[in-house]
């Protein structure tokens, strides 16, 4: 005969706690936030300095450095853009930005896809090579350029001056857009060799547009690094019709030693040389993120 046992109540469940939501600010992480913005702080408290500086007169200046203009001196940025060179040094410096940005990615492209694409053992070392280039500094190839452009005559010359652009951002370009066309899937590009389109036709019809970000991002990115360089031309430009912008600066800033200090027109050139890439960073600055973070992804 079973005796049947009493059965125990099954236990209630346990609540759990609702967890409070992470807020993401770890003491690291404010840390470096409050770093990050007091750059930009810092950063936009010189570009205002800047502006309101170039509308102000010598005298005003030196009176109260972080005061207000009384009255706004065009006449400032007119004498920098007329009298000291600054209209033409701006055209050479847009010829030679997007000649030489627009050269070195047309090069580089085919060259970074085949890289990027084809197994052989030689496309390892060849990249390698590449980023090898990207180590050497400016100052120690100074000498043997000026050698070898001096014997075919391309010293002081605009057009010697492209071809030392175009040739010194070939590394930079070919590593990253490497990096970019890597990171971009390779099933379209198989089926385009399944339908018999050949290397170059898919290259041309089809990888090419789905990296157009890489491209527009590292051309932005040489277009920026070309207007702002200042050691080639220092070495291979000597008359001032071919100066860039950063050149014009310099023999403004060394004219004023004998024509008197003129610091209203000074910041008034240093805002001709500065705001375009400002203006570049303000309308392509997402999409220049966007197309680094893809290019770095694989």
């Amino acid at each position: 005969m079973s005796i049947d046992r009493p059965t125990r109540p099954a236990p209630a469940p346990r609540r759990r706690r609702p967890r409070s939501p992470r807020t993401g600010f770890t003491p690291g992480r404010t840390v470096g936030s409050a770093l990050v913005w007091a750059i930009v702080a810092f950063n936009l408290a010189i570009f205002a300095f800047l502006l309101i500086a170039s509308f102000r007169s010598t005298a005003e200046i030196f009176a109260q450095p972080w005061g207000l203009p009384t009255t706004l001196h065009v006449e400032n940025w007119v004498r920098a853009w007329a009298e000291s060179g600054f209209a033409r040094a701006t055209a050479n410096t847009v010829l030679l930005a997007l000649a030489g940005a627009v050269t070195a990615t047309a090069v580089c492209a085919p060259a970074a896809y085949v890289l990027s694409r084809v197994r052989t053992r030689s496309a390892g070392p060849i990249s390698v090579f590449f980023v090898l280039g990207l180590g050497i500094p400016a100052h120690v190839t100074v000498i043997p350029l000026f050698a070898m452009m001096a014997d075919v005559g391309l010293v002081n010359s605009l057009f010697g001056l492209y071809i030392l652009y175009s040739a010194t951002h070939v590394p930079f370009t070919v590593f990253l857009l490497t990096g970019f066309f890597r990171s971009l899937p390779a099933e379209v590009e198989e089926a385009a060799a399944l339908d018999g389109a050949a290397a170059w036709r898919s290259f041309w019809q089809i990888m090419l547009p789905l990296a157009r970000s890489g491209i527009l991002t590292v051309l932005i990115l040489n277009v920026i690094s070309i207007w702002n360089e200042t050691l080639l031309g220092l070495v291979f430009l000597q008359s001032a019709e071919n100066y860039t912008l950063s050149l014009a600066l310099l023999n403004f800033m060394a004219s004023m030693q004998f024509s008197g200090a003129d610091y209203g027109s000074l910041f008034a050139g240093v805002c001709i040389l500065v705001l375009p890439m400002v203006a570049l960073y303000a309308w392509f600055g997402r999409r220049l993120v966007e197309g680094i973070t893809m290019g770095s992804g694989k």
